[in-house]
């Protein structure tokens, strides 16, 4: 038997080197490099599907062109955020939390699949967890098989006598590899049975749904490679305390990046929200000061969001600004507007942002809805819920334009708002939009304040 071979790895990015070294040379970060064992098996044989055709290079203007033909997966919203449905071939990370829904989401897209024979392979749960979800969610008449097993070359076998249509992994971090000798869940296993999966997923044609857990700070474990190898990086969050979840196109490398999902988790699993505005707007008995109406967009769904905001005194002497679903330095940027360009006295008050629904937006065209909850609450003076707003604030207090107007427009109407606060310089792509919803256009902070509360 060979001499047992070691060698340090970045958790971080997963750069190899031969020795321990404070500070990564890759991505630059202190203290994470950790030894792993490297060892080849010599006497495992590597399990293949096919064989690989080698590749010959060929003229870009002889490349043949043909339609994408996507597989749906039974979910509408997974379908939204993959750019259609899914590519066959394709490899895709599902990254979340723990306790978020992933294993759940998954199983009830294996159930979901018509005529498509899937395979669902867990490394966590045993056979008899997964039935009693799989009773809790609704088995129709779908070929979903389980197999509870973490080595990649017994499950390779498995994959040649069923021969799946689709593929799901859960998770990357409890498989092993007979080529590597370390432990489940290591930077070099998971690179490696990642490879391995990849490899399949390019020769055969199957797609390869993967789950990944995530590290306290937020991000995928494992090394940054691992996201550099797949296809498409989807992240599946949420609030425990709300029962929505958000589901985020991170990397695709089949379509828009800025694609979001949205369900409502039940006691029978995951609900797809169609119409995520009716959810977001919370329904009021009576006026209440400090709420606005945000006409936004998130990937290519226009949406309608409710703002809050909570103005006081500042209690402690030092005012305190704290931001949910909102960037903080970006509040603090119109609080600034309004005190220097509009002459409202905010320095010395506290200032609370919440954005309804346990959602985080970064579209700039909520500044004016975020400005116009802000002065509601100062003066305590309620805005009219048949109000909407649509447009970004500038530093100099001016109202700015924002893109895709029309479909703002469209959204607010449906919802049957009256009436939708835009820039003058939105105008003209606005009334192609505009039918029963009035059109108010302001240039500055003070139109606004004067429309709202004069």
């Amino acid at each position: 038997m060979s001499k047992t071979r070691t060698a340090f790895f970045c958790s971080n990015c997963g750069a190899q080197s031969p020795k321990w070294i404070g500070k990564c040379p890759s991505c630059g970060e202190w203290n994470t490099y950790v030894e792993e064992v490297i060892q080849r098996n010599e006497a495992g044989v590597k399990r293949t599907l096919t064989t690989r055709i080698p590749a010959v290079p060929t003229l870009i203007t002889e490349v043949q062109l043909s339609s994408e033909n996507r597989m749906d997966t039974g979910n509408l919203e997974l379908n939204r955020v993959l750019g259609g449905g899914l590519v066959p071939g394709s490899v895709v990370l599902v990254g979340g939390e723990p306790g978020i829904g992933k294993s759940t989401l998954m199983l009830q897209v294996a159930l979901s699949i018509r005529n498509i024979r899937v395979l669902y392979v867990s490394g966590e749960e045993s056979e008899q967890q997964i039935r009693m979800r799989a009773e809790r969610l609704g088995m129709g008449k779908n070929e979903c098989y389980i197999l509870t097993e973490t080595a990649t070359a017994d499950i390779l076998g498995h994959i040649s006598d069923i021969k799946p249509g689709i593929v799901i992994i859960d998770s990357i971090q409890t498989l092993t590899s007979e080529n590597i000798d370390a432990s489940a869940g290591s930077i070099s296993q998971i690179r490696e049975t990642a490879h391995e999966l990849q490899r399949f997923a390019k020769t055969v044609n199957v797609p390869v749904f993967l789950i990944g857990h995530i590290t306290k700070e937020g991000t995928l474990a494992g090394p940054k490679l691992l996201e550099h190898m797949v296809d498409t990086v989807l992240q599946f969050e949420g609030d425990r305390n709300y029962g929505y979840r958000i589901l985020r196109s991170v990397k695709n490398r089949f379509g828009s990046t800025s694609e979001l999902g949205i369900y409502e988790m039940q006691s029978n699993g995951l609900r797809e929200v169609s119409n995520p505005s009716e959810i977001l707007i919370t329904q009021h008995e009576e006026p209440v000061s400090g709420t606005a109406v945000a006409a936004t967009i998130e990937g290519m769904r226009p949406m309608l969001i409710e703002t809050q905001a909570l103005v006081s005194s500042a209690a402690y002497g030092t005012p305190q600004r704290s931001c949910t679903g909102f960037d903080t330095r970006r509040l603090n940027m119109l609080l600034a507007v309004l005190e220097k360009r509009s002459g409202f006295k905010l320095g010395a008050k506290d200032v609370f942002l919440n954005i309804a629904g346990g959602l985080r937006v970064d579209d700039p065209a909520t500044d004016l809805a975020v400005v116009s909850a802000v002065l509601s609450s100062n003066i305590d003076i309620p805005i009219s819920s048949k109000i909407a707003f649509a447009a970004e604030v500038g530093l100099s207090g001016e109202i700015r334009p924002v893109t895709r107007v029309e479909q703002r427009v469209a959204e607010a109407e449906k919802l049957g708002f009256e009436a939708i606060l835009i820039s003058k310089l939105n105008m003209k792509a606005a009334k192609s939009a505009a039918k029963n919803i009035k059109l108010v256009p302001v240039g500055k902070i003070e139109d606004v304040f004067r429309h709202l509360f004069a």
